[in-house]
């Protein structure tokens, strides 16, 4: 679903890509594509072909956050492993042409799914869908950073370490009323955080089935989106955040699978998902998973907090649906306490 283009110089840009996406031809038209919260993304239609544009928003902005240069620069360094990715075509770094910086990539053409139940869809496609989603994590979670170019697109040392205090600053510049729970579950993220093991990958930071395009008619994936967050990291990040996802309520507004029968619509549970991808990565198991489950729901609060700020500074990409979940800040705090606890 999209609605009308917002924010973006449809002259500028296509000035722009005349002079430096090769076989670009216009005339150009768009629209704002409703998803993309933190960074305004926008279909752009020419008579030959679809492309996808997705630019910082405006305003003033968080340090380090809507870094589309480091979606650009590590889906172009996946272009050739088995992580499926839109084609990159070029990262414009020159704010002075549409006000903030942007990249245009190839439209995908296939279907999204907004939540994991995927109404009126079969059980063996579901089922599917899943397990293509599981086996995408597991091979991003072994690319050779070295060899495609991205040692360097992380920094060393303890990544839960590093991640909660990155996000514990930003939900603290970002804070509005107060959370109770998310002051507790910063500190107990601090005092019972495990020893590092070593593992070392790149991580996508937002794993999420509705960040993910699959074939219109099966139930392989095309390509992933939403790079935003991504980094060298702990794998075990991604994998909670999915699981994470399942933990909250059914619907488009939770999007996740609390009492829903999952064998009677042919999806995994949480265990099988894990199972599954500890055998496609050779590992024996997970221990300590509630930890990695805790850390995702302490990130999502902090991340929803800050569209909660947007949308109350008035530079929101979506503001009536920034507003609606920046509700969802002490719920995830508390999920977050719980799993820690288990």
């Amino acid at each position: 679903m999209t609605h009308e283009t917002q924010t973006l110089d449809l002259d500028a840009v296509a000035a722009y890509l005349g002079q430096h996406l090769p076989g670009f031809a216009g005339p150009l038209s768009a629209q704002k594509f409703e998803t993309g919260q933190s960074n305004p993304t926008f279909l752009l239609r020419t008579p030959e072909r679809n492309y996808v544009l997705r630019r910082k928003p405006p305003g003033t902005l968080l340090k380090s956050a809507h870094a589309v240069d480091r979606e650009f620069r590590v889906q172009r360094a996946l272009a050739e492993t088995d992580v499926p990715v839109a084609r990159m075509h070029l990262l414009c770094d020159d704010d002075s042409v549409i006000g903030s910086m942007f990249y245009v990539m190839d439209h995908v053409d296939g279907r999204n799914f907004n939540e994991p139940t995927m109404p009126d869809v079969a059980n063996d496609v579901r089922g599917g869908v899943i397990d293509d989603m599981n086996r995408v994590l597991a091979a991003l979670h072994m690319v050779d950073i070295d060899a495609v170019g991205l040692s360097d697109y992380g920094p060393p040392g303890n990544y839960f370490q590093r991640q909660v205090e990155r996000w514990s600053k930003q939900y603290r510049a970002s804070e509005t009323d107060p959370v109770p729970a998310m002051d507790t579950l910063m500190r107990e993220l601090v005092e019972k955080m495990p020893e590092d093991d070593g593992q070392r990958s790149l991580v996508h930071g937002d794993y999420r089935l509705d960040n993910m395009i699959f074939d219109k008619n099966g139930s392989t994936c095309l390509a992933v989106l939403d790079w935003e967050l991504s980094t060298i990291g702990h794998p075990f990040a991604d994998l909670a955040s999915v699981i994470m996802q399942w933990q909250m309520p059914p619907g488009r507004e939770g999007r996740g699978l609390a009492g829903v029968d999952r064998k009677a619509l042919g999806l995994p549970s949480d265990a099988e998902f894990i199972a599954r991808y500890c055998e496609r990565r050779g590992l024996p198991g997970i221990d300590n998973f509630g930890f990695y489950l805790s850390f995702c729901f302490f990130r999502m609060a902090a991340i929803i907090q800050g569209v909660l700020k947007r949308a109350l500074d008035g530079n929101a990409s979506n503001p009536e649906r920034a507003m609606k979940v920046g509700q969802y800040v002490p719920v995830f705090a508390d999920h977050g306490l719980k799993a820690l606890s288990t």
